[in-house]
């Protein structure tokens, strides 16, 4: 079976690279979750553990809409691809901007927090996704599968 280009209608099967990236970062935020929550918590209290969730509910929603924009403009070429891209992070800047403008008036939101976590998850899991990306040379869903795994031996 050949790899699917970005062209061809989406399935199940085909191999998306940038959801596959998108879905990695999201998995990985999963893992790092319950500790930025737990810093909320003891610094914060309860108001820091619902700003902290906002951040990493936004890191998530940021990754996974960058890894859409991407994938529907490439359908398309790669000139609607590079509109799409600086476009969308506008987009994406300015709503990540507007939830916090809508709620740095309540009494629940403490900027610290969200700030602390919305920095460091977003670099921490672009810097460990690029190590990854650039450790395997390819993406998570493109890994080459270990000759154990393929029943191949590595004799000559």
């Amino acid at each position: 079976m050949s790899p699917l280009s970005h062209s061809e209608t989406t399935t199940s099967d085909q191999v998306v690279p940038e959801r596959d990236i998108a879905l990695d970062l999201v998995r990985r935020s999963l893992w790092v979750t319950p500790l930025f929550l737990v810093l909320g918590a003891l610094g914060w209290g309860v108001d820091g553990v619902a700003s902290v969730g906002l951040a990493l509910g936004l890191v998530a929603l940021n990754f996974a809409a960058g890894a859409a924009i991407i994938t529907h403009a490439l359908r398309i070429s790669p000139t609607v691809l590079y509109g799409a891209v600086l476009v969308g992070y506008l987009v994406r800047l300015g709503v990540m901007t507007g939830v916090v403008l809508a709620v740095r008036s309540t009494d629940w939101f403490n900027a610290v927090p969200f700030a602390v976590a919305l920095l460091v998850t977003h670099l921490g899991l672009l810097a460990a996704e690029t190590r990854r990306i650039s450790g395997s040379l390819a993406f998570p869903g493109l890994k080459p599968p270990s000759p154990a795994a393929t029943g191949e031996s590595d004799r000559r």
